[in-house]
This record gives C-alpha cells, structure tokens and sequence, in this order.
C-alpha cells in the first residue's frame, strides 16, 4: 500500500518530470501556432526543456541580429548586397534556417497532439500546420528570389571587364584604401541614346560626378553633346591621332555624342585590351576637357529605361513648358505631340522618355536639365518599399540598360563613399552656351570654371574675368530654362555651381506664360 503513493509523491515532487503530452486538441493546436511564431515554445509546453530553451535562444538570437542589421547595421546590410559571393551564403543561410523553422514547427505540433484525436480534428490540425508551414516558407522563397537576383545583377553589370581606364581588379583587390590620399573620386555618367533609326549609341548625356571623399559634397558637370575638338592627355595615344582634338572630318561626326561610337570605329584597339574602348576614350577626353581624372564610368541606355521608369511604377515630374514628342528638327519634322506645362506630373516609361528626349523647338541645354530631373525622379521613386516590392523586375531591367566598368571588388568602398554623399550637399554646374562656345570651346577656361566650382566662393577677393562675370550674370549654373543660380550682386569669385534641383522645381510663371502662348503647331494640325 506504501508503494503507490510514494510513486505518485515522487512522480510529482521528487521524480524528474518527462516528456508528456498537452490534454486536449485545442490547447494543442494554440501551442502549435504559438510555437511556430516562438520556436522552441512547443518543446517546452511537452517537457522537453533543454530542446526548448536551446531553440528560444537559437531564435532570440537571430531575432537580435534581424533588429541590429535594420536599424545600425544598415552598413553591413548593404556591405553584404554588394557581394554577390556573400549573397549566395546568405541563400544558403535562408534556406537552411526555413527548412529548421518547418521542423521545428511540425516535431512540436507531433509531440503536441494528444493520443486520442478525431478525424476531423487530424484534417483540421493539418490545414492549421500547413498554412503555418505557408507562413515560413513563402517569405523564404521570397527572400532567396531578392537575393538571387541581386546577386545575377552583381555578376552581369559589374563583372570584372577588361579596362584601358581602370587598374585590375585583381592586382588592387587587397588594396586597404583604393583611393589612397585622394580628396575626390570622379564619375562619367553617360546617356547613350541608341533607339531605333540611328546607327550605333551617341552619348547624348555626358556629366560628371565629383565627390569628394572626406565630405561626400557632390558636384554635377554637364557638357553639351555638341562640344568639339574633345582634347586627349598629352600621354594618350590619342593625342597622337588628334593633337587638336577629336575630329574625324565630318562636324556632325565629331562632336561630343559621337566620340563613343567613331572612336573605336576609327582606330580599333588603339587604346590595347578593353571591353569598352568607347567609354575610355571619354573617360580620357572628358577628363581632359575638366582637368579631372575620370576614375568611373555608368553609361545607360536611354532607350530601355522607360522599363526602368515602368518597374519603378512611373515617376512625377514637374513640367514647365511645352515639351515636343517626336519630330526631327534637321529635317523640319513637326511632333507628334506636346507634353504641357503642369506641376507634379505623373508619367510612365514611355511619356519620361518623350519627356527627356524632347528637342523640338528647344536648346540641347533644356534637354540636359530635363534628363538630370528624370534621374532626380528615378531615384526619389526608388523609395525601399518600392525596391523590395519590385526587385526582381528592376534588377532584370537594370541588367539590361546599365553598363559601368566599376569593378564588384571596389563596391565595398564605393559604399562607404555613398554614405557621405547621401547627407551631403549636390551641387550642378551646366556648360551651356551662356558659358562656353562649343563649336570655339576654351578648354583652359572650362578647367578654371570647374576648379572655381570645386573650391566654392573664396574669402579672398579676386578679380573676375569677363567669362566669369557672364557664369554669374546670366546663371551658368541652370539651364536657360532655369531661373536658379543668378544673384544679384557678382561676388568677388563667383561659384557657378547651383543646387542640383533648382531646374527641376516648378515655376508657375513660366509655365503660365508658356500655356498663354498656346501649343506649338503639330504635324497632325
């Protein structure tokens, strides 16, 4: 008589407490909803404390590390985004963690599931079990599709190509600090404009991006497409084949767009192995023209981003005049149609790419403020919500219009770079004809506007020549479109660079005036 309740005294109190089983089907089914949004609660509620506690610390863990990353380790976020060898670990991780989260998720509901359970109950259970099943998995395969593209994109825009203009990759991969004691890190952004009916790519786009390392204050150079006599260092083999600047006979031929396309057509290989001798030959000439070196190039094909500007859900831009659609000027073709003035636009692909191409009636200079507001716009629309929802489709698309010869070994400390850019002051210095004569361009003059530019307004007065009372007086720094970057009184050492959104705000006046002169004439009456 003795033995049976002692057994139950130690069962209770004095025995080790095993493995037993949750009374009833609905405290069981809770607990496994519970231990699939807390994994490791499942375990502990049958006994298995160890087990338990052991995967509640494995997930808090993780859980802290998911917190980190997104709030002060953004850094390490994007260190990561930028390696597509790290983003093929991180699949792995991804992978490997869903298939331990549906285990955990299906042991805890088998040990969680009294003996005795209807039928009802077992379909019941396994629809309850799946959908939580569902709710790990579809964020996984959601996750790996992000990291997935993200990596191709890696692999096909910035592979380590062949290069005139860049060091090789490999030989500086270990280099600590890629950019040495340099104060500034300079950028080609090239627009080629290689749509249907012209033969080749013509940069009709060509800025330059100076950034200066220590601050990341940013400043844009425009030059007009139709800048000639491009000079080349005097150490270039191209110097040797122009020693007056790029000319190959025809005027139309030699001017700043066509250089990508004639260059190498000219004189194939004169610059030795690169899989792009187009974009080093502007590398070189632009440099040249701003007496900067070039480190970088991105060139996008205007002719595809309209994808770019559909993946992104359209962009919204302000209109301050009418913008022709189509038409040829040199042929006296009239547009098709006309984009009117109007705040806040929203268009898609196609009406922003008639929007930046637009040249009807209008100088090549407003052009070049309309295409750097299409960027503006891009990038503002690239909000993260937007990137994530429609990742793969802009990385599908990317892959397609963007070429650059920036090594995925260098994005590491490019990344660095795009932190202080991002908090930093950007700036835009326009080369238009209120500035430079680009059939008689003085070059000397152009390198002392962009020095000008770089050092900002001295303290110390200075005499100002006649080419720099004219950047101030008429506001280089805008288009003619623009009303930014003029000021009232000429100081000492004018700054001919302006804030980069001053053209791109809308001006009611103008477009008022714009709208009471009425539509320009279309070929359809």
């Amino acid at each position: 008589m003795s033995d049976e309740p002692a057994t139950r005294r130690g069962g209770r109190h004095g025995g080790r407490r095993g493995p037993h089983t949750v009374r009833g089907f609905g405290p069981a089914l809770l607990l496994t909803v519970v231990g699939a949004l807390v994994p490791g609660s499942a375990f502990l509620a049958t006994g298995r404390r160890r087990l338990g506690a052991l995967v509640v610390v494995v997930f808090m863990v993780l859980l802290g590390g998911v917190a980190y990353l997104a709030t002060t380790g953004l850094r390490d976020v994007i260190a990561v985004a930028v390696d597509s060898a790290a983003l093929r670990w991180v699949i792995g991780g991804i992978v490997a963690l869903a298939v331990a989260w549906l285990l955990v998720v299906l042991i805890g509901y088998a040990l969680l599931l009294p003996r005795r359970t209807r039928a009802w109950q077992h379909v019941l259970g396994a629809v309850v079990v799946l959908t939580l099943c569902a709710g790990v998995v579809a964020p996984a395969v959601w996750a790996v599709r992000i990291a997935d593209a993200q990596a191709q994109l890696l692999d096909n825009v910035f592979a380590d190509r062949e290069s005139a203009t860049v060091p090789d990759p490999v030989e500086s991969a270990d280099d600590p600090d890629p950019f040495g004691d340099r104060e500034e890190v300079n950028f080609l952004l090239l627009g080629g404009d290689g749509g249907e009916g012209r033969e080749g790519v013509r940069t009709d786009t060509v800025i330059v991006a100076n950034v200066q390392t220590d601050t990341g204050a940013t400043t844009l150079f425009s030059l007009p497409r139709n800048l000639q006599e491009l000079p080349f260092p005097e150490d270039s083999p191209l110097a040797e084949v122009w020693p007056d600047g790029f000319d190959v006979g025809s005027e139309a031929e030699s001017l700043l767009n066509a250089v990508y396309r004639n260059g190498p057509a000219w004189y194939p290989g004169i610059l030795g192995e690169t899989d792009d001798p187009g974009a080093d030959m502007l590398k070189l000439g632009v440099g040249e023209a701003l007496g900067l070196e070039i480190d970088y190039f991105v060139l996008v094909n205007l002719d595809g981003f309209s994808r770019l500007v559909d993946a992104l859900g359209g962009i919204d831009v302000n209109v301050n005049y009418y913008v022709p659609v189509g038409g040829e000027p040199s042929l006296g073709i009239l547009p098709d149609d006309y984009i009117e003035p109007g705040p806040e636009q929203h268009m898609d692909g196609a009406r922003a790419l008639d929007y930046a191409r637009g040249r009807f009636g209008l100088s090549d200079y407003q052009r070049m403020d309309r295409q750097r507001c299409v960027i503006g716009e891009i990038v503002e629309a690239a909000d993260p919500m937007t990137l994530l929802s429609r990742f793969q489709q802009l990385a599908a698309t990317t892959q397609d219009i963007v070429s650059t010869d920036v090594p995925q070994s260098r994005l590491d400390d490019l990344v660095d770079l795009a932190f202080e850019v991002k908090d930093a002051e950007i700036r835009s210095v326009v080369f238009d004809d209120t500035v430079i004569d680009p059939a008689y361009p003085d070059y000397d003059q152009i390198r002392t506007l962009v020095q000008q530019a770089l050092d900002g307004s001295s303290d110390t007065p200075a005499e100002s020549t006649p080419a720099e009372e004219d950047v101030t007086d008429d506001g280089a720094a805008p288009s003619p479109t623009s009303s930014a970057g003029a000021t009232s009184a000429a100081p000492a050492e004018p700054d001919p660079a302006a804030e980069v959104g001053d053209a791109c705000a809308y001006d009611p006046a103008q477009a008022e005036a714009a709208r009471a002169e009425g539509e320009p004439p279309t070929r359809n009456g």
